[in-house]
């Protein structure tokens, strides 16, 4: 008997497997397709088990879907620009360009190492030219039909990382990757409107699924549907007015003040004719650097100032306040508020603090007006309105629908949906991203850069210090450009792409890596997408994934593709934990997996991976655990090779092999081995195509391993039995490779069928062998254990009830007493009910 020796078996089937190109695909309308991807890399350096444990799912889903027939598109590739590359440079001088293709060739040797079934001939990085030409080509699309602009906006600063941030990327007021606190700034920006979508992404989501309901309510809470009106207040003492925007514009009457927030655009204006404008401007500048959750979610104190001038209500005609708040953000609707103390918990609070007049509005519909002096906290449900005018008396809903109607009668308001999500602002001032592909020109203005004259490629010399500009401003020869339009001198916008927009489309980019006419074609990406499945980290829930939902709506409307819907399965996998806390190499509690292959073999990691979790859960990682895997794959292949063919005896010989099993001649033994091998193949099929539970897709296998010793161990050695446990062993060998691929196919090579497991395709489990002949039913009396019975798996419930009633057990504790109930659930419990 050969010893197990996965390090050779890793070397030997990767070599095999890249010089063959075995999972190299192209489009083949005869097969059903399958797209399987992961989350790609960004490449930090090396990859460590917290990394590639997504892999290793994807991976086991991808290899089972070629087995089953499937024509398996399994791509990868690197999510290559990015803040940590820059920030090397500083300090290092090392060129990101370097660092990041250094870094890439390591990773990609790990993942190799794994054994991971990349179809690599699809690599991409989007570094490289032949990549973001792409998203310049994209942007000029969205250029030409108004969905990409620019505007002046007061946007997020990180001042660690020195650049721009989306609103999706600050988190609890800090920057989502260095976690400094955000500053706010006012710059000129470039932005995607992903607004023009918010309906479609809304609605979309309830189409989704496949997805996990945890992402769909991250997604619409992000988007945030409001139904209200927009109503206008006139500034009492100056020309213009304050638009605001309210879902409960049946309170209007109690709006006994407005409040601006400190970013609006009237702010400065107020600052301006203020007694003392330096004080006012450096409360507004106080109230602007304050963590913006923290304002929103009371966190942070609510404060607020009276700015000296008046609005006035446009249905009471009164003169109300005008304040400036801290909790109150400029780009959330219109940056104001009509402020209704009665029934808004937050202008309740703040007109208590700032003692500013409550007017009761609404009524219950079940009592009285409440004491507005006896008041404690705001009352926010509808009613029925109370000093409302001519509105008295009428039910919220009704009055909402009157006001809306007389608001947009008398030209001040109209009824409007309202978004929490906000224009995408991509423009980045730092030097490794996506050049933006727009020149300023005195004469014409803003002009794209002409398709025949992509990519903009990035320069390959820049300072890096740090400043806030943008480091390809220092660049003359590449800034200063004729003007493609009118051949005047202009300059080149210095702005690089937020690197989400690198992530938001290289699924479609992988349908047809290699295209130099176009991102892709249209055909083949008809074939390919959208992806089936699509595994990564929760983490994206409202940053990615929404990204790529709209850029899907986007080539939609191009014509590019077919679908609204990138993904249709998605699996957000836990996070590995060490000593505790998530892996990372600033903790220094990370595991590198090539020492892991080192000690036990790339299957040995894989299968503990798959084992030791559901893929959704976090895991705390143990190097103890992979001992195990490493035996149990020692134990496979010595089962394997004890019933080889003509191993087991009994004269079965190699022409034997495929000779069918004789259900009916089986001995007991034998029958019981193969029925758990075909509700073994039943239950991994189960959970790895449909439930994704991998761990207890490895539960089962060793279940049947462990049979299969017992089996092996009583001796038998007939014709019957050698076939019996051959087929275990062969269907076996198959549900593994998944799993552990270099093993089964080493395996599968020396003693599966002709050709091994590139011949072969999944098992298919038999209904009736996989069905017991027998169960084990708990039994309950008044809800505790009381014995077990034994009994056929069709028995009617009134035969489970008769044995359950004759059970020594359970008799003991009905005798005498009153059967009053017997529940049966069937095959799993029968529960009675005594007194």
């Amino acid at each position: 008997m050969s010893d197990y020796h996965p390090q050779d078996l890793d070397r030997k089937w990767q070599a095999r497997w890249a010089e063959s190109q075995a999972f190299e695909v192209t489009e083949d309308p005869a097969r059903p397709k399958f797209y399987c991807l992961e989350m790609f890399a960004y490449p930090s350096g090396h990859a460590h088990v917290g990394h590639v444990r997504n892999y290793i799912i994807g991976d086991v889903v991808a290899r089972l879907k070629r087995l089953q027939g499937f024509n398996v598109l399994h791509p990868f590739g690197w999510d290559a620009f990015g803040l940590p590359a820059e920030n090397a440079a500083i300090k290092s001088g090392i060129h990101p360009e370097t660092s990041t293709l250094d870094n890439i060739a390591h990773m990609k040797g790990q993942l190799q190492r794994l054994g991971i079934s990349y179809a690599w001939g699809r690599e991409l990085a989007t570094c490289l030219p032949d990549y973001y030409r792409w998203n310049q080509w994209l942007f000029t699309r969205m250029f030409e039909r108004g969905l990409a602009y620019r505007r002046r906006s007061t946007v997020n600063w990180c001042p660690v990382d020195h650049t721009v941030l989306a609103n999706e990327q600050v988190v609890d007021g800090a920057c989502w990757r260095c976690g400094t606190p955000v500053e706010q700034q006012d710059l000129e920006q470039w932005f995607f409107r992903i607004t023009a979508y918010a309906d479609d992404l809304l609605s979309g989501a309830d189409r989704l699924t496949e997805w996990p309901d945890k992402v769909l309510t991250m997604q619409r809470n992000w988007i945030g549907r409001s139904e209200g009106a927009r109503v206008t207040f006139a500034l009492a003492d100056l020309p213009g007015g304050i638009d605001v925007f309210t879902t409960r514009i049946d309170t209007i009457f109690g709006a006994t003040f407005v409040l601006l927030g400190p970013e609006h655009g009237l702010v400065q204006t107020f600052a301006d004719l203020a007694d003392d404008p330096q004080a006012f401007r450096e409360q507004v500048s106080r109230f602007r650097g304050q963590d913006r959750a923290g304002r929103v979610s009371g966190a942070v104190e609510k404060e607020g100032f009276f700015t000296g001038q008046f609005a006035v209500n446009p249905f009471t005609g009164e003169r109300v306040p005008i304040w400036v708040a801290n909790f109150v953000l400029g780009e959330y609707g219109t940056g104001a508020v009509m402020a209704v103390p009665f029934g808004d918990q937050r202008d309740f609070e703040f007109a208590r603090k700032y003692n500013l007049p409550i007017r009761v509005v609404i009524r219950p519909a079940d009592g009285e007006a409440p004491d507005v002096d006896r008041m404690t906290e705001a009352h926010a449900d509808d009613g029925f309105l109370v000093d409302s005018g001519a509105y008295t008396g009428l039910s919220s809903a009704e009055a909402r629908r009157r006001l809306s109607n007389q608001a947009e009668g008398r030209g001040i308001g109209e009824a409007t949906v309202q978004f929490r999500l906000k224009d995408w602002g991509i423009s980045r001032q730092r030097y490794w991203g996506t050049p933006i592909p727009m020149i300023h020109c005195p004469q014409c203005g803003v002009v794209p850069v002409p398709d025949d004259q992509l990519p903009v490629v990035l320069p390959k010399v820049a300072q890096f210090t740090g400043r806030g500009d943008s480091p390809l401003a220092s660049i003359p020869e590449f800034v200063n450009v004729a003007c493609p339009r009118c051949g005047g001198a202009a300059r080149r916008e210095t702005d690089t792409m937020d690197t989400f927009v690198d992530s938001s489309w290289y699924f479609y980019r992988f349908a047809d890596a290699h295209n130099d006419r176009l991102p892709f074609d249209p055909k083949k990406a008809a074939y390919w997408c959208p992806v089936d499945f699509y595994s990564g980290g929760v983490e994206h829930a409202i940053l990615h994934l929404i990204y790529s939902r709209f850029f899907a709506r986007v080539f939609r409307d191009l014509g590019m593709v077919d679908h609204s819907e990138p993904f249709t399965h998605l699996l957000t996998q836990g996070m590995v934990l060490k000593d505790g806390a998530v892996m990372s190499k600033s903790k220094g509690n990370v595991v590198d997996p090539d020492t892991m292959v080192q000690k036990v073999g790339a299957d040995a990691l894989r299968l503990y991976v798959m084992f030791v979790a559901p893929p959704e859960k976090e895991v705390e990682w143990t190097d103890s655990g992979l001992d195990g895997s490493f035996r149990w794959l020692a134990r496979v292949w010595r089962l394997a090779e004890q019933w080889r063919t003509g191993a087991a005896g009994g004269g079965t010989e190699a022409s034997d092999a495929t000779r069918p099993v004789d259900q009916a001649a089986l001995s007991p033994d034998e029958r019981a081995i193969r029925r758990k091998t075909h509700d073994t193949i039943r239950r991994v099929t189960q959970d790895i195509d449909v439930r994704k539970q991998l761990n207890t897709a490895v539960s089962a296998m060793m279940e049947l391993v462990n049979d299969l010793y017992l089996f092996t161990d009583k001796g038998t050695r007939t014709p019957q039995a050698s076939l019996v446990a051959r087929e275990a062993v062969e269907s076996l060998v198959l549900m593994l490779s998944p799993c552990a691929p270099h093993t089964a196919d080493e395996l599968g090579e020396r003693y599966g069928p002709q050709g091994g497991l590139a011949a072969a395709t999944w098992p298919v489990y038999d209904p009736e062998v996989a069905r017991a002949e027998e169960v084990v039913i708990p039994v309950q009396v008044n809800g505790k254990l009381r014995g077990r019975i034994t009994a056929p798996p069709d028995a009617s419930d009134a035969e489970l009830e008769t044995l359950a009633l004759a059970e020594p057990g359970v008799r003991g504790h009905v005798d005498g007493k009153t059967v009053k109930k017997v529940v049966v659930a069937k095959g799993r419990l029968v529960s009675i009910v005594a007194g």
